[in-house]
This record gives structure tokens, sequence and C-alpha cells, in this order.
């Protein structure tokens, strides 16, 4: 500990603007030490204040209506509640080593929680789509101290989610509630024993300096993020402060960000594109960062309204997912003014080649891609503006950082042979912003290669200009009888179709070949198309025969993660019951049982997202039941997918 703070420095500014891997090398000729002498979350936030002062930093929407009257924080006022909030859990007793829980919506909290919360422990955000086991096991695995939770039930139910995992945590001390934006004061009643109202508590705490005199350290753990999608044991990985502040510096480094920018950021702020490249990266430089209402981007209002809100807050800035840009390509410009952005950029998703067009040939907007991902401090590479490149492009390795491509081994995973330009491998890197591993230790011998580079599972490839190019997931290939299919070739072609308005190709499993395509669909607003219609569009632009769908499936509703992703375990899921539908069809014709109707048919059910159930009813299949449960047995055991025949 040390009652010095840091020096002021000055906030983080493009040096020159990078055009090519040239640049990159030339921001290379200085040493890191040199060129970034930041060590924390902490400092930035100390050097943006100081150097913007008054100037607005947060911009809250209450509603999607731009005629709405917003909320505004300046850095001034950003910084005294990080102050105020990490003395405020100073005194709860969180040290360096103690995680601060957070289960909020978009709000202006959400940033004293983060930032405050790693200037005194180590903030660890969560998602409050979770249920409530999932939440209680990253919490146990964090051993969470304190709790800074949303206190209502009209985002996702968090304040009665919070409410329930208090009895559920030892290591829990306190939550502290955060009150809805426009609450009027007292009128929440009386709170529970152990929970405290946070705007009155930090207000208690002085807002200019750490009580502490924590001397934070560019290794210390600034983060928890927990990471894996929706299945399986939680894995949460541990951010230092060196890694995000390096991931700050290098956004601003390749996007040239500024305090003349204004930016909506509709991530979540569970997820680290929200948190680190489209908001730390931000403040660090100045910029007006807005927030479109607790919902972000799932307001319906927010969404139909958003050419407006660009125009009225002169966003120069354009971030969001794939999917999210595709539903904006349904939203008309009437007549909004939206010259003032001059960087689309997009990420989490592999862009498909036709939602780039569209977005450009409506909007006039060339949609620049990044990679990122949990273990990289949310960015790896990036596209800046200037450079446009074809989708799948994702741009520059960042400075200081190592880049390669490597050959898959029989198993799917990397090898130690590296590929030349042009040639598709998996894509693997070392970097400053590297992770710190995650909490256990197991999780985090799986991620890296054997001689320590990290195994990202992206398939990619490097263009004549030193830029990555993605196709997909290591885990996304289809196989089908040992010929890897790359589900990009089939989604582009499916993609072209101007019914479609998102696809994803998945592989189905299949006794003979392991695994046949099929893709899935949903349509755009008013459009209509025959499934058979959109299979023959596919197979005309499918040039490999085994890569041609075997069908094509509309949906109303493709399923997503909740930051956005298309959820492509869901999609298998679904591709494997219809598998496993029409096997128990053809069994019940073969002996005679089709025409008993939807009775005597054994139902198939999902038995998790990894396995299916069918359930042979002995009543309504009569005498032939023991038959029929044979014969499904045999068949569906044929399958490379989990199933079980159940008799009853």
């Amino acid at each position: 500990m040390s009652t010095n703070p840091p020096p002021i420095a000055a906030p983080f500014s493009a040096s020159f603007p990078i055009r090519s891997e040239g640049d990159i090398r030339r921001l290379e000729e200085t040493p890191l030490a040199e060129a970034l002498t930041v060590r924390s979350t902490y400092e930035i936030f100390r050097n943006s204040a100081a150097a913007f002062g008054d100037k607005t930093a947060l911009t809250f929407l209450r509603t999607g209506n731009p005629d709405d009257a917003p909320i505004r924080w300046s850095y001034a006022q950003l910084m005294a509640g990080i102050h105020q909030t990490a003395n405020l859990l100073n005194r709860l007793g969180v040290g360096p080593d103690d995680a601060v829980a957070i289960l909020l919506p978009g709000c202006l909290e959400y940033h004293l929680a983060l930032w405050g919360g790693a200037a005194a422990g180590i903030a660890q955000p969560l998602n409050p789509l979770l249920t409530d086991e999932k939440l209680v096991s990253l919490m146990k695995a964090g051993r969470a101290k304190v709790l800074i939770a949303y206190g209502s039930d009209a985002e996702s139910g968090m304040w009665s989610k919070a409410m329930r995992l208090r009895g559920e945590l030892p290591s829990l001390t306190t939550v502290l509630r955060v009150a809805p934006h426009d609450e009027a004061p007292g009128s929440a009643g009386p709170l529970p024993d152990g929970v405290l109202d946070f705007l009155a508590e930090r207000m208690k705490e002085p807002g200019d300096h750490l009580v502490s005199g924590r001397d934070i350290q560019a290794g210390d753990i600034a983060a928890y993020f927990h990471t894996g999608g929706t299945t399986g044991a939680p894995k949460l990985a541990r951010h230092s402060h060196g890694a995000q502040v390096f991931t700050a510096w290098a956004s601003i480094q390749l996007t040239g960000q500024s305090a003349k920018d204004t930016s909506i950021n509709g991530y979540p702020l569970f997820h680290v594109a929200g948190v680190l490249p489209a908001s730390l990266a931000l403040l660090s430089a100045g910029v007006e960062m807005i927030i479109p209402t607790p919902s972000l981007l799932r307001n319906k209002e927010v969404v139909a309204n958003y050419w407006r809100l660009v125009e009225k807050y002169r966003a120069t800035s354009l971030s969001a997912v794939p999917t999210v840009l595709a539903a904006l390509a349904n939203v008309p410009l009437a007549g909004a003014d939206i010259s003032s952005i001059h960087y689309c950029r997009t990420g989490a998703a592999v862009l498909p080649p036709e939602l780039a067009a569209r977005f450009e040939r409506l909007f006039g907007l060339h949609v620049h891609e990044s990679l990122g991902m949990t273990e990289m401090a949310g960015i790896s590479t990036i596209t800046p503006p200037g450079v446009n490149g074809p989708a799948g492009c994702v741009g520059f390795r960042l400075p200081y950082a190592q880049m390669r491509i490597v050959a898959l081994d029989s198993n799917g995973n990397a090898s130690d042979r590296d590929l030349p330009a042009g040639e598709q491998g998996m894509v693997l890197f070392k970097s400053p912003n590297v992770f710190s591993g995650f909490v256990d230790p197991a999780d985090t011998a799986k991620a890296f290669t054997a001689d320590g580079w990290l195994a990202t599972g992206d398939l990619g490839w490097l263009d004549a200009e030193g830029r990555l190019n993605l196709s997909g997931r290591s885990k996304d290939l289809i196989i089908r009888s040992g010929h890897n299919i790359d589900p990009k070739v089939i989604e582009d072609a499916l993609g072209a179709h101007p019914a479609v308005q998102l696809c994803a190709a998945v592989g189905a499993p299949d006794a003979y070949a392991g695994e046949l395509p099929v893709v899935f669909a949903t349509l755009a607003p008013g459009a209509s198309a025959t499934e058979a219609e959109l299979l023959a569009f596919t197979g005309e632009r499918v040039d490999e025969a085994p890569a041609r769908p075997k069908s094509v499936i509309v949906i109303e509703h493709m399923p997503m993660t909740n930051v956005g992703k298309i959820y492509k375990p869901q999609l298998r899921a679904l591709a494997a019951r219809k598998v496993a539908e029409a096997i128990v069809d053809e069994a019940c014709a073969a002996l005679g049982l089709a025409g008993l109707g939807e009775a005597a048919r054994p139902r198939v059910e999902a038995d998790g997202e990894s396995a299916l159930k069918v359930i042979v009813d002995a009543a309504a299949a009569g005498a032939k039941a023991p038959q029929l449960h044979a014969q499904l047995a045999q068949s569906l055991g044929r399958l490379p997918f989990r199933t079980q025949v159940v008799l009853q």
C-alpha cells in the first residue's frame, strides 16, 4: 500500500493513423514500457478526469424516444463516483483479492461498480439472464464478498434474483441496492438486514482519493469475466489491470477515437466487448459514451429510433454485433441525418457478406470488423477507419502482439505447423492483453498450446496485407465422412438470397457420414420463400458437392446468446431432433403404426442440450410397442448423438 497516488498522465490518444502492418511496426519502434506507462484502470480515469473535467463522459437515455431528456455525468463526476464506490467497498471489507459481483442492467452506476470495484478489489460482472443456479456457481467460484444489484424487477427480475442469491452464498456479506434512475427518494421503504442503499452509502465517502491508499500494480487482478456460453461448469477468466489498460490503449491507437467523438454503446456490460473496447477505451480518450436505456439494444424503441438517436446526439461511431446490424438494416432512415458517423464496426461473430453489402447500400456505411475474446481482454485484431476489407476481414494484430496461423491436428486442435499466408488454420496469439488464466488452473491448461500460445478456436487466414480473415470456429466445422466443411461457405450462399435475414449452418447427425450439413434461416420482415426454393438457391452457389446442405429449415426466431451471437448448440440440437423424428416416422410406418395418429407416435424430447429422449407409449403402441422400442433403439443408436429410448 502507498499513500502517494501515481502521477497524472495524459489521456490516451493515437500517435498517428494506422493504415497498414507497416504502421503497426512503426509504433513498435518505441519500447512498450515507454509507450504505455499507465498501470491500472484507476489511473485511466484519474487521467481522463484531469484532462476533461466537466466534459460529458456518460449520457444515459431514460427511453428510446430522442425527445426525452437524458441524464449526463461529466468525467469529474464519474471519477468522484469511482472514488466513493471504491471507498465504500473498502469500508465493507473488500480488499484486492475480494470479488464484487455486479447484477445490473444498462445504467450509469454500472461504471461505478466496474471501475470502483476494480479499484477496491475485483469486479465480477454477471449476466442477469442466467439461472439462479448458474449465478450462484459463478459467485461461489469468485468468492464474491459484496453484490451490487439493481433494485427493481423491471429488468430481468434482478432484485428478486439478488434476494434469492443472498442465502446461497456464505462468502457474501453485503448487498448494495442500486435504485432505478428516476425512483423517488425513500420510496423503496426499509431494506432487509445486510442490504444497504448504494447511493446513500457512497455519498458518505470522499470523492477525491482512495482511502485505502492502494497502489494498484499492472499484474493485480481487475476483473473476473465468465465465459464458455450458457452451458457447462462456469469458467471465470482473470483480467489483470495491465491487460485491460493495454486493450484500451491499443484500441485508441488503431481506431483514432478522441474527445471529439460520441459513441452509442449498446453492448451489455457483463460482456468484455461492452466493458473494454466499447467503454474503457472510449473513456480513456475523452469520448462521450451513450447508454441507450437499461435494456440497451434489446429495447425495441431504441432500435426503431436508432437513426434519430444518431442524429440527435451526433454519434460519430456505430458499433454492434452482426445480428443487431441485421435488425438495424430493417429500420429506414426516414430522413434522419447520420452524416456524423465516420466509423462503423462489428465483432463477436463473422459478418455475412450480404449484410455488409446491404448496410453499405442502404446507409453508405462500410462495416469494419474486429476480433475480440474474453481471454484477450476484449480485443485481438482491429480494422481501423480508412481500411476497407471484405466481409470476414477482421483487421490487423494489435501492436506488440504476435499472431500465428497453424494447421489443425486430427482432433481439430492446434498443431505446431505454421501455415503460409492464404491458408486457413487456427489462430493463435501472444499479446500484452492475454488474460491471467482462469480461476480453475485445469481450464487454463486447455486454453494454451504446450509452448504458451493462446489457442483461440477461431479459423482464419492472413492476406497479403497482413490482415486476419476469419471463416468460423473450429468447433463449428461440419465433418462429413472425414471431410471438413466450413459452415460459412453455406451461410454466405444462402445469405445472398433477398428474402433471408439471418442464417446458420450446422451438422445434423448421420449414421453413415457422421454429420450432414443443414442450414436454418429466418426471413426478412414481409419476405416469403419456400424451403425448397432456398435449398435450390444455396445448392447452386456452393461449389463443393459435400458442402451442399441437405435441407434448409425456416424458423421464426434465430436462437441467440445474451450478447447477440447466433447460438449454434441449440440449432444442432434442433437438427438432431428433426433427424430423430424422421427415424421415428420411418419405424412407425414400417410397423404399420403410422395410421394410428399422434397418440401412437413416440415423443422426441430434449434431454439437456446435447442429448435426446424418445418415449414410446406402451399403451398407445399396443402389442407392437416392444418391437418399436427395439427398432428405435437400434436405428437411433447408430447416430453420433446421445439418444435414450424409453418404453413407458
